[in-house]
Parts: structure tokens; C-alpha cells; sequence
């Protein structure tokens, strides 16, 4: 019944958002499209329900083929793959809003682990790979609001990104993907959609923790406080 009602409160949610939001996404299509490198949307393969492929819609905020440069798939803070109004649309995270169109599809949901590229995805432990898509990838989720400023972390490392990425990000999404599937329901999503524009407003709050106590305790190295200790 939970599944039944979801797919129908995305149905109506992303339908209702699309007319209320079309004058910021008509405006930002006319922006992307006299700046930068003219690119509008960018869509790109990403692991979805079942471990089935889909191409995920978002606007285009990085050059052209900038998974070939600096970083790959890890994005750094201030990376220079991303363009000035890049850099604006995925702090909002207006560049997301194009994935109301993969709701409509039936690709994603709402809400649901976010979906990952399958390279990045094969870092992932066996046991974790079989549970994380049993749910239908979402527009936001736990992870993402947990890893608002994955970024922040990754570039601030003494750590290779990639390694830091492998070393401490990569176990504890895949912990708390895990913890959503098992504690999927109406109140979770509501929770999770709350405090989604919540950590927008404040991303270095606290808040989710007080929400989901039984959220997987996280490492050292993912702790806002231990990154606001590093000296200078």
C-alpha cells in the first residue's frame, strides 16, 4: 500500500511542481543557453531500480566532457569544471529540478537512495549493492542530505579524492541507503523531504541526527565538527 501511494504522490507532486516551477526552469534553459557552452540539459547514465541503467536529466552545470578532466566523477569544491552559473544552479540545487521529468517516467522517486554512476557504483561492498536499488532511486534522499557538503570533505582531505571518496564516503552511503530500505514509510519521506530544504538553509545543521537517531553512527573523517578543527 506505502509503494501504491508513493508512486501516486509522485505522480501528482512532480506534475504540480513542473506548472508551478516552469517560469525559474523556462528562465534558466534561456541562461544556460547564451552562456557557458551553450549545453542546456545534461543527461548521463545512473544506476536505478532493480540495478537497471536510466539516463538522468539535470541542466548542464560542468564543461563538456568533464568527466574526462581533473577529478572524474568526484567533484570538488570550486572545481573548475563547473561553470559560473553552474556553480550557483548546484548550490540551490536547482540543476536537480530536471529529474521531475524522470518521476513522471517512472525512473525515480521523490524520494530514495540517489542514484549513482555504475563506476562509482562497482565501489560499492556485494551485500550493499543487492539492497540499496530495492528502492527506486529519488530526487533527494537520506544520502544526499547527509552529504550536503560531500565536497567540502573531499577537497579539504590530505587524502587523494578518489581515495577519500572509496575510504570513508562510499562505506557510510552505503550504511545509510541500507538504514532508509529498512526504515522505508510515509513519515520517513516526509522527514527526509523537511529536511532536505532544512540543511539548503543550513547545511552544517545538525538536525538530521536529532531525527533519525538510529541513523548509522559516522566516521571521524565525516564529521562536520572534525573538519571545522583542521587548522588553516
Amino acid at each position: 500500500m506505502y509503494l501504491i501511494t508513493k508512486r501516486a504522490f509522485d505522480l501528482i507532486f512532480a506534475l504540480i511542481a513542473l506548472l508551478i516551477l516552469s517560469p525559474i526552469l523556462i528562465l534558466v534553459m534561456i541562461i544556460l543557453r547564451l552562456t557557458a557552452e551553450g549545453e542546456v540539459f545534461y543527461f548521463q547514465e545512473r544506476m536505478g531500480q532493480n540495478n537497471k541503467t536510466f539516463q538522468v536529466w539535470k541542466f548542464a552545470t560542468m564543461l563538456k566532457n568533464s568527466e574526462k578532466l581533473g577529478t572524474g566523477t568526484i567533484t570538488l569544491r570550486n572545481d573548475f569544471r563547473v561553470t559560473p552559473v553552474g556553480g550557483f544552479l548546484r548550490i540551490s540545487k536547482i540543476n536537480e529540478l530536471p529529474q521531475l521529468v524522470n518521476i513522471l517516467k517512472g525512473d525515480m522517486s521523490l524520494v530514495g537512495p540517489r542514484p549513482l554512476v555504475p563506476k562509482d557504483f562497482e565501489h560499492y561492498a556485494p551485500e550493499i549493492k543487492r539492497v540499496i536499488y530495492k528502492s527506486k532511486p529519488g530526487l533527494s534522499g537520506i544520502g544526499s542530505t547527509i552529504f550536503r557538503d560531500e565536497q567540502e570533505f573531499v577537497s579539504q582531505s590530505e587524502l587523494e579524492p578518489k581515495e577519500f571518496y572509496i575510504r570513508y564516503i562510499v562505506p557510510y552511503k552505503g550504511a545509510v541507503e541500507v538504514w532508509y530500505y529498512e526504515h522505508a514509510s510515509a513519515l520517513t519521506d516526509f522527514l527526509i523531504l523537511f529536511l532536505t530544504g532544512w540543511v539548503i538553509f543550513f547545511p552544517k545543521s545538525e538536525l538530521v541526527y536529532k531525527t533519525f537517531p538510529s541513523l548509522p553512527p559516522r566516521p571521524a573523517e565525516l564529521d562536520p565538527k572534525t573538519l571545522r578543527s583542521k587548522p588553516i
